[in-house]
């Protein structure tokens, strides 16, 4: 995959269109507690950074969910569809959103310490806890999720 391609998808009725250009052709799962509610299972994102363009902002949901981040989501039909930065320096997108999904490789998990013993994944991945993950991104421990 040209890492540098712009790509599309939309939400399950179609109100919410984007176009995010992702970091790499890489996806990962979050398994933390709020990801598992807030989307019903894990949670599988490609790393988009600033690049996501919606096109119609006023059908989209957010619910902030921490000190430095939100989930957003269709307001019509309840898609999961991003979990940002607040400041929107950072986006991460569901994966399944996107319209060709299968073109991410799966390649890591992070809050593997809150990850439910009723299902595993049969990859090899890149595997880090949520105070590892939270040391990673704010650069000083924490003990909350995002």
């Amino acid at each position: 995959m040209n890492e540098a391609a712009m790509k599309t998808g939309r939400c399950l009725c179609g109100a919410v269109r984007f176009e995010a250009t992702p970091k790499h052709d890489e996806m990962g799962v979050c398994h933390c507690s709020k990801c598992r509610r807030w989307s019903g299972g894990a949670f599988m994102a490609v790393e988009c950074g600033n690049s996501v363009r919606v096109n119609d902002d006023s059908q989209l949901g957010v619910y902030v969910s921490s000190d430095w981040g939100e989930r957003v989501f269709c307001k019509t039909c309840g898609t999961t569809l991003f979990w940002r930065m607040q400041d929107g320096s950072e986006y991460a997108v569901s994966a399944q959103a996107f319209d060709d999904p299968a073109q991410f490789r799966f390649v890591s998990e992070i809050f593997v310490d809150e990850q439910p013993p009723n299902y595993a994944f049969a990859n090899e991945t890149r595997k880090m806890t949520g105070p590892e993950f939270i040391a990673m991104v704010t650069g000083k421990p924490e003990s909350g999720n995002a």
